[in-house]
């Protein structure tokens, strides 16, 4: 199935059923793995809440190492502690359950492990549970030489395959009249699914407690 931009597989038209979050705005797990535009993902934040989604960030390890410094200033923006580990068994859960995930950018290394089932860190982990969900997926690439592997055009199968909307950078045309930005955060969020009428964008509340993680 085909994506509102023209590319991937149907993840994102997938009905998100009713929202999770505690003021009735849907809510949408970004996920930011350890490609450098992660540096900027406070972009696809404010854009994603300027669209009405309660938006929770959760961070590759290595991507939370980068970021370490504006992890607070992130955490004020979102409202919700900003995550990159498991949680402790027993410990309450942190974040509201996610109506919709997007993945950007997502490295080459994390796609492959993505595809293979494995999840040995949370960004995996919660990517893995959102296909066994059948939850509305969007995954934009930051790739180097990783699409010279043999294994990455199993890889984009696999994923496409189990409704992931993958926006691979040689698939992707940007707006009429625009030049094609450094990395393209405007078309992962074109990609999800439409929202409630009624819904608006609200400044983040306070931190709230809710489901795991």
């Amino acid at each position: 199935m085909t994506g509102r931009s023209g590319v991937g597989a149907g993840g994102a038209t997938r009905p998100y059923g009713r929202p999770s979050g505690a003021d009735g705005r849907p809510v949408l797990y970004v996920i930011g793995c350890a490609a450098p535009p992660v540096l900027e993902v406070g972009t696809i934040v404010d854009a994603a809440q300027e669209l009405g989604w309660d938006t929770c960030l959760i961070l590759s390890p290595t991507a939370a190492g980068w970021l370490e410094a504006d992890i607070p200033t992130l955490t004020r923006r979102t409202g919700h502690p900003v995550r990159s580990s498991y949680s402790m068994p027993g410990e309450s859960r942190l974040l509201p359950r996610a109506d919709a995930m997007l993945v950007a950018p997502i490295t080459g290394n994390t796609m492959n492990k993505w595809a293979a089932g494995i999840s040995d860190n949370l960004a995996l982990g919660l990517l893995n549970e959102a296909i066994c969900r059948r939850l509305p997926l969007v995954a934009l690439p930051c790739l180097g030489r990783d699409r010279a592997h043999p294994a990455f055009p199993r890889t984009v199968s696999t994923l496409r395959g189990a409704g992931v909307t993958l926006l691979l950078p040689d698939e992707v045309t940007p707006p009429a009249g625009s030049e094609r930005p450094a990395f393209p955060w405007h078309l992962a969020l074109t990609e999800l699914p439409a929202l409630p009428a009624g819904v608006r964008g609200e400044p983040a509340a306070a931190a709230r407690g809710g489901a795991r993680p």
